[in-house]
Parts: structure tokens; C-alpha cells; sequence
């Protein structure tokens, strides 16, 4: 089946299909396959949606076919708003979120749905054949949804040329970031317009698979995550419920990277076409010249107060952001000030991709039962791959993740010097900053026997390190969540954790992994006290391998279960305090890895 982008769309007219079209002061809405709405109207209503006979192709992920609802025992409807995520998009730990709690959720027995913009051509995503015309401002942009249904989640794709031309989607390796960039115009109009799209999918799109037929109405969850999404309660609250839509719809606003928050200069608040009374909510004066001087306009902070229920990655998190001065980032008062107050919940992983009883990269696979066999040959196929001498007595660190301060890269830097005394093995597996790479290398030159820095940073060496590796050091200056640790104990490699955010609430120290303690949040410079306590706790951590109370903690570790089953209730829990009609408790069934119409795309 062909598939069109947004840039390649015809001129919007459909002499197959009829519709109403009704006007209320500027504004004009059409009914769905071809929706034209504007931001701005004054009031909404869409009164009919007739079916497009050349759109039924058994092919598409969604279909504009008059479906009886046949809606089986769902009882929350769940809409997840991103700009990453993973397999797609992923450039964070945001990425990895968005891929592995929507199908726990929906293995509860919910109707899930994730919407995120489309980076570039999806193989695996087909055109629904709805489009919508958006007034963003200036003038209409058009989107295309796009459609996956996989492991029981609609995954729903946002095409428009803005996405392609001023956001880096996977091949750039990163998410277009407010407060780095000084193309802030394009990045607004990006960013609500995803939320904008967003609003309207559940209403327009219907589905057609094993689960349910029809589209997800409007009693529906909105999970919204980073400042990215933070426009969608907004838009809610001035465009929809003053006539009566979404009235018993709810959002909650999740953060998980705190230090990016979408600040634009004040005057850039007439670009999103909201209220004056909704300004206050994103005022914000932060005393620093980066982007614009002065008073600001902050996104995040307009999701933080507008938001029904607000939530991040780990309980510890939760309060430190409130707590600590330097982890809330100037937005702590506002999260303070929240009510009900903000709740943290731990990630999960993936532990059917994660599992080394089957993993294809590692050398030799192993369960909890196996694993004080198994890990030391894994070490040594490591050893000798990356060319440092092959004994398997010797400790071996690894450090994976970005070389940046904030993981505290900087602080392993600067500690591996006083570590050489010590019959150790160190290696790098990261990508990042290039003054703390060169760090590193020159550290590989000066102890060649030693140390190893990789930048190829794929599976197979993902895999291969955290399985070979006897402990993984997570170094964070702060961590709200995290995930590396968690592979780390997958695979019985102990992690050697800063204590903070997500790290404190998934190791315990002494029987999952160790503690390092707390480190400076000061970026500027490597506090001595940090590496001294970096150095003294890897001495005294290499010493237990090949002991008793080694292999009790591998035990420990891969004996828990760290899948997202447990988070999944606890996110469920927390979106039914919201109150939203009709939602109630979710009844667990086995998740469906492929849908029908997918099935039949590969065959």
C-alpha cells in the first residue's frame, strides 16, 4: 500500500464523502475524514462522519469504516502524549517509558493509545487515510495520522513537515530541546500542534482490531510527558470544555527531565492562541540571559499548574524536587504548591528483550541459576574482544550511558587515575559531550592494560558489556528514574549507585548493588569529595567478587521482578484517583504481541 506525507497531501476535497460544515464566528470545523479546526473558534460541533469507501484497506492500523462499538471490558480510555519514543524515536529514557508502560497498561484490560509526531518514513506505520487541517497561528497546517497496533497499544503517528524539518527524530540522535535551541518560533508551532492533534485523535480516529472497534470517545486519560506536551491541558481547558467537550476528560502531566522545560522569551506567548488568563500560569523569571533576558515564558510550569495530577518517575524523585533547590530547577515552589501533591512511580523494563537466557548478543546464556557460571565466561569473551587481558578474576567496571554531567562522567573521569592502583578493568561505553570523550581516551592511553572506551553504542554492545561486566557504576549528579540500573540487575551486575531519584528507590545497597552517597549538583566544577568517594566505594566493592556475598547478591538481583507489571498498577491507581466516567480497575490478560491487520502486513 502507498503511503503519503503531510507535504505530499492533495488539495482537502472529497466528493465521495458527506459532511456538515458549520461555521460559529471565525472558526469552522468539518466533519472527520477531512476535519479543518481553528484554535480560536467560539464554540464546536461536528454532527456527522460518514465512511470513505477507497479508505478500506484491510492493511490500515485505523479505518474510517461506521464500526459497532464492541468495546470489551476497558475501563480506563488512556492517551499517552510524547514527542520520543522508543523503536521510533527514542533519544532519552523518555523513549523507553513510552514503549514499555501503554502495553502494560493495556495488558490490564485498558484502551491505550500513544500519540507522538512522525520523525521520517515508518515502515511499520500505515496511513489511516483521516487528516485534519489545525489553525496554529499564522496559518493552517495540515497533520496526517498515521497508525500501529502493537502488543495491544494503538501507536499513533503525527505527520506534518514541521516534524521532519525542525525536529531531529531518531537519526539525529535527540529531541529539538527549547532551552538549547534559538529556532524557538518553529519549535512552538511544532510542539502545539502535536498537542493540538493529540486532542483530536480520540475523537476522530477509529480503530478496528481484536479488542474494540470505533474511536475512544471522550472520557478519555491524557498522560502528557515533558514540556513538550505541556500545552494539551490548556488547550483542553480553553478550547473543548467551555462547550461541553471532554468535559469529564482529565490530564496527568509526568515529568521526567525537569532541567528542559520549553522557556521562551514573554512576547512568544501569543503564539499559542490561548487566553490571557492562562499567561500567569506561564510567567516565569529564572535570573539567566540563555535564549532571552528576563522574564520568560515556561511551558513546563503551565503543565505543572494545569495538569489534573501530577506524577514523575520515582517516589524518592518526587521528593527531592520539592525538597532539594537544586533538583526542582526553579520549579519546586510550583510543584510544592501542587494539589494533590506530586507521586512518584518507578520504571519498569522490557524483560522478554531483556533476558539473558536468550539474549543472541551475549556469549553464553544464563538464568539466576547459572549465572555464577556463566557471567565469568561472558567476561572473558568481553575481555577479549576489547583487547585487555583475559582473567577472569579481575574486576570488571562498566560505565554505560551519555557522557555528560548531569550521569556524572565527568566525576568517573576524574576518579580513574586513583583507581589504577587496584587490580581493576574499566570500560566506557558512551556517547556525548567530546571534552569528556577525550578524557576517557586519554585515560585509554595511559592504561591501555585498563581501561577501553567505545562509542558504538548498539545493541550488541549494550548486551555484551552489562553482561559481562561484574558491577555497573551509575555515577548521576541526579537520576530521576533511570533504567541502566535495572538491566544491570536483569543481569546479575551489581550496580554501583549516586543516592538519588530513581536510583535509591530500585537498589538496596549491600543486597542489590551499592551506594556511593550523594553528590554536588554543581556543574561548574569536580568537587573533590565526589571522586574521593567514588574512588574509596569502588575499592571497596571490587573486593567482593568471586565471594559468597557476590553471588547472594546476583541472586538478589535477578530473582526480582523488575518488569512493568507492578509500575503498570501503580499507574492505574493513580489515573482512577482522577474520577474520569466509566473508569474503573482493569482486569489483567495476556498481551497480544501483534495485532490481526498487522499479522497480515508481514505475511
Amino acid at each position: 500500500m502507498a503511503t503519503l506525507t503531510a507535504s505530499q497531501l492533495p488539495t482537502c476535497t472529497n466528493t465521495k464523502t458527506k459532511y456538515e460544515l458549520r461555521f460559529f464566528g471565525k472558526a469552522q470545523i468539518v466533519a472527520c475524514p477531512r476535519l479543518r479546526l481553528s484554535i480560536s473558534f467560539k464554540s464546536l460541533q461536528v454532527r456527522s462522519c460518514a465512511a470513505n469507501p477507497a479508505l478500506n484497506n484491510s492493511k490500515q492500523g485505523a479505518s474510517n469504516e461506521n464500526f459497532e462499538n464492541i468495546d470489551m471490558h476497558q475501563p480506563m480510555k488512556i492517551v499517552f502524549v510524547s514527542a520520543d519514543i522508543s523503536l521510533w524515536s527514542k533519544t532519552r529514557v523518555l523513549g523507553n517509558v513510552l514503549d514499555g508502560l501503554p502495553p502494560a497498561m493495556a495488558a490490564n484490560g485498558h484502551k491505550v493509545m500513544v500519540v507522538t509526531p512522525l520523525y521520517g518514513h515508518y515502515s511499520d506505520a500505515w496511513d489511516t487515510g483521516f487528516w485534519a487541517e489545525i489553525d496554529a497561528g499564522e496559518k493552517y497546517e495540515t497533520v496526517r495520522y498515521f497508525h500501529r497496533h502493537e502488543s495491544g497499544v494503538n501507536r499513533v503517528f503525527i505527520d506534518n513537515p514541521m516534524f521532519l524539518q525542525k525536529v531531529w527524530g531518531m537519526e539525529g540522535g535527540k529531541i529539538y530541546d527549547s532551552d538549547t535551541s534559538t529556532d524557538n518560533h518553529d519549535t512552538q508551532m511544532c510542539f502545539s500542534l502535536l498537542c493540538l492533534a493529540a486532542l483530536e485523535a480520540p475523537r476522530i480516529l477509529k480503530f478496528h482490531n481484536q479488542q474494540f472497534s470505533g474511536p475512544y470517545g471522550e472520557d478519555v486519560v491524557f498522560v502528557c510527558n515533558d514540556w513538550h506536551t505541556a500545552l494539551l491541558p490548556c488547550y483542553l481547558k480553553s478550547l473543548y470544555q467551555p462547550h461541553g467537550i471532554y468535559a469529564n476528560a482529565k490530564v496527568a502531566f509526568s515529568i521526567h527531565n525537569i532541567t528542559s522545560q520549553g522557556r521562551f522569551a514573554i512576547d512568544n506567548f501569543a503564539l499559542l492562541n490561548l487566553p490571557d488568563s492562562f499567561k500567569p500560569s506561564f510567567e516565569f523569571t529564572d535570573g539567566h540571559e540563555k535564549l532571552v533576558k528576563g522574564k520568560k515564558i515556561n511551558w513546563m510550569k503551565a503543565g505543572i499548574r494545569e495538569c489534573d495530577l501530577l506524577l514523575t518517575v520515582s517516589p524518592y524523585h518526587a521528593t527531592e524536587l520539592h525538597s532539594v533547590v537544586e533538583c526542582g530547577v526553579q520549579l519546586g515552589k510550583f510543584i510544592t504548591s501542587k494539589q494533590p501533591a506530586i507521586k512518584g512511580i518507578v520504571n519498569g523494563i522490557d524483560v522478554k528483550k531483556w533476558t539473558p537466557v536468550v539474549d543472541r548478543f551475549i556469549f553464553s546464556n544464563y538464568d539466576a541459576t547459572a549465572a555464577n557460571e556463566a557471567k565469568p565466561l561472558n567476561k572473558e569473551a568481553l575481555q577479549a574482544v576489547m583487547e585487555l587481558p583475559v582473567d577472569r578474576n579481575i574486576p570488571l567496571i562498566a560505565f554505560i550511558g551519555c557522557l555528560e554531567e548531569q550521569k556524572g562522567s565527568d566525576i568517573l573521569a576524574a576518579s580513574i587515575p586513583q583507581l589504577m592502583e587496584a587490580n581493576v578493568q574499566v570500560i566506557i561505553l558512551a556517547i556525548g559531550k567530546k571534552k569528556i570523550e577525550l578524557k576517557f581516551e586519554a585515560l585509554e592511553a595511559k592504561y591501555p592494560e585498563k581501561v577501553r572506551i567505545l562509542t558504538s553504542f548498539t545493541d550488541r554492545w549494550l548486551h555484551r558489556v552489562i553482561a559481562g561486566a561484574d558491577f555497573l557504576i551509575v555515577p548521576s549528579r541526579f537520576e530521576p528514574g533511570g533504567f541502566i540500573q535495572l538491566l544491570g540487575m536483569r543481569y546479575g551486575t551489581l550496580p554501583v549507585v549516586s543516592c538519588t531519584g530513581g536510583l535509591v528507590d530500585t537498589v538496596i545497597d549491600g543486597e542489590t548493588g551499592f551506594y556511593i552517597s550523594r553528590f554536588s549538583i554543581k556543574y561548574e566544577e569536580i568537587d573533590p569529595s565526589d571522586v574521593l568517594r567514588v574512588v574509596t566505594t569502588l575499592k571497596r566493592v571490587i573486593k567482593v567478587v568471586g565471594t559468597a556475598l557476590h553471588k547472594e547478591m546476583i541472586w538478589n538481583c535477578m530473582s526480582q521482578d523488575l518488569s512493568w507489571k507492578g509500575p503498570a498498577k501503580e499507574w492505574e491507581r493513580a489515573l482512577l484517583s482522577l474520577g474520569v466516567k466509566g473508569s474503573d480497575a482493569g482486569m489483567e490478560k495476556e498481551m497480544v504481541p501483534l495485532a490481526k491487520e498487522n499479522e497480515a502486513e508481514n505475511e
